[in-house]
């Protein structure tokens, strides 16, 4: 392959990608495991490891603005990736260098789903009143989370009553897409990637997001215990989270619709589950 380092037009660089414009062929390139929205590559050094995102596919995100919250949350010490720089690549796709932090969250137990409850609980308590408010964005709830849903009227039906009932605010700081997918790990230390939903928002919901995704991929017992965790440092009712877990359970049904998301054998069981046992969903949908 090419240098990936050297092709990108740097709007924003730091004296780490000067140093590795300068080491050239020595640097190693390793593709890592890519999602719907971009592809990953490890850079490596003799001394250490960097990670390089490109947004060369539909997703668009805002990279510049994604560049300084990852700046703002490193800098007072939220468990976030340390990111170098931003700017486009030749075919003017959008680009982010961060350090290596990891790999994902493929085995849990009750140790680490309490540390992931805390994490998350750290994010949402976040204190973000001196950011500059271009960093910190509020977008419409229904509409940022839920594309295209006036093609499926079942689940908008359901989801305006649910959220008329609790209305999502917008008053904490939320990842917007907080699975172990985007949890890193190494040597103990846990790292939060993926920011391009970061924004304010319900902590309620991203929460619920989290949880259902762990129910679906992970167990039901295992979302148990990480409910138990997040309540016993969170003020909120078992009774209010369920109904955000509907919430969150529509937009997967919604997502698994519209870009037939990645299941297992046990997968729609387990959605279903999720379904029978959730007051505000037994008995409305179907998949």
């Amino acid at each position: 392959m090419g240098h990936p380092i050297r092709d990108i037009n740097w709007i924003v660089k730091s004296k780490v990608i000067d140093s590795l414009l300068e080491q050239g062929s020595s640097l190693t390139f390793i593709p890592l495991d890519s999602g719907l929205e971009a592809e990953v590559t490890k850079i490596c050094t003799a001394e250490t490891s960097f990670v390089l995102k490109v947004w060369n596919r539909d997703s668009k995100p805002d990279v510049k603005r994604q560049y300084k919250l990852l700046d703002a949350l490193y800098s007072r010490g939220l468990s976030v990736s340390m990111p170098f720089g931003w700017g486009l690549d030749k075919n003017t796709n959008q680009v982010l260098l961060t350090s290596f932090d990891g790999l994902p969250i493929n085995k849990v137990n009750k140790f680490k789903l309490t540390k992931l409850a805390n994490i998350l609980t750290n994010i949402h308590r976040f204190p973000f009143e001196d950011l500059d408010s271009s960093i910190l964005q509020k977008h419409d709830f229904v509409s940022y989370f839920y594309p295209r849903i006036e093609e499926h009227q079942d689940i908008k039906n359901l989801l305006i009553r649910l959220t008329e009932s609790e209305n999502p605010k917008q008053d904490c700081l939320i990842h917007g897409d907080f699975n172990l997918g985007n949890i890193l790990e190494a040597d103990g230390k846990y790292t939060i990637i993926d920011w391009t939903n970061g924004q304010l928002g319900d902590p309620r919901y991203d929460f619920a997001w989290s949880i259902v995704l762990i129910k679906i991929y992970v167990g039901v017992r295992y979302g148990s215990f990480y409910l138990s965790a997040y309540l016993s440092q969170n003020q909120y009712t078992k009774e209010e989270l369920e109904l955000f877990e509907a919430v969150a359970c529509l937009r997967w049904l919604l997502l698994n619709r519209i870009v037939d998301l990645p299941k297992s054998s046990n997968t729609i069981t387990r959605v279903k589950s999720i379904i029978k046992n959730n007051l505000h969903l037994n008995g409305i949908l179907l998949l």
